[in-house]
């Protein structure tokens, strides 16, 4: 790999400014300066010190975050604040995206990373990942709401939604309301909103607990990030 993709991958600047850098001296390879930002390093092999401290190459990068609400998951927006405004000046790589989406107003587990090909599988219709949320409702859900989540239930616009898992919690009678807990198969529009106004309630609050084996770190404040463990990892791959 080209010496300034190296730096500029890890970080230390853009292919422009690294550029300069390498020109300026302030980069060694094993030891000896490199001067040329053409120069050919061994990502894993090669000792590479700039201005003194060790550059160690990642290629992927994975990140656990609990989204706050008010922001959205996207790259860039004209005009909200996205998920990637919630990363430093250290943390944040233009190659980042979120994986899948959650809406503005929920909050919950949202991976960002940069590897596409374990997004396009965590997210493809085929492999039917697990995704739970919890939600607070205004009406109660029903014996039959369960019935009619776990039966496949049709949405506005004659969507037909695979055979969802639903769980009600709490219910308060006199204030009409419940909490409930919903497993769903797929990633569809709004898609907890509109199933719960399919049976005539309405989703007040909103929250992603999991995606596949992996469960939202509660230690996290909104709005907070971790990089994932490998354990995670593998649990995400598997």
């Amino acid at each position: 790999m080209r010496l300034d993709k190296f730096l500029a991958d890890m970080n230390f600047g853009s292919r422009k400014e690294v550029k300069q850098s390498i020109k300026k001296g302030y980069v060694t390879v094993n030891g000896t300066v490199v001067k040329s930002d053409k120069f050919q390093v061994e990502e894993q092999k090669d000792l590479v010190l700039f201005e003194g401290e060790r550059v160690h190459y990642q290629k992927d990068f994975y990140y656990l975050l609990n989204k706050p609400g008010g922001v959205v998951s996207a790259t860039v927006d004209n005009h909200d604040a996205t998920v990637l405004d919630l990363f430093d000046d250290d943390t944040f790589r233009e190659d980042l995206f979120p994986v899948g989406r959650l809406d503005k107003d929920t909050e919950g587990l949202l991976l960002i990373m940069n590897d596409g090909q374990l997004a396009h599988r965590l997210l493809s219709p085929k492999h039917h990942v697990e995704k739970e949320y919890y939600a607070e409702v205004a009406g109660i859900m029903t014996p039959e709401d369960v019935v009619l989540f776990k039966e496949g239930l049709t949405i506005d616009g004659g969507e037909v939604c695979l055979p969802a898992e639903l769980m009600i919690d709490t219910v308060d009678e006199a204030a009409n309301t419940c909490q409930i807990r919903l497993i769903l198969h797929e990633g569809k529009f709004h898609q907890v909103k509109r199933m719960v106004k399919a049976v005539g309630k309405e989703v007040t609050y909103l929250k992603r607990l999991r995606m596949g084996g992996l469960t939202l770190d509660e230690t996290l404040a909104l709005g907070e990030f971790r990089p994932l463990t490998q354990d995670e990892l593998k649990l995400l791959r598997n």
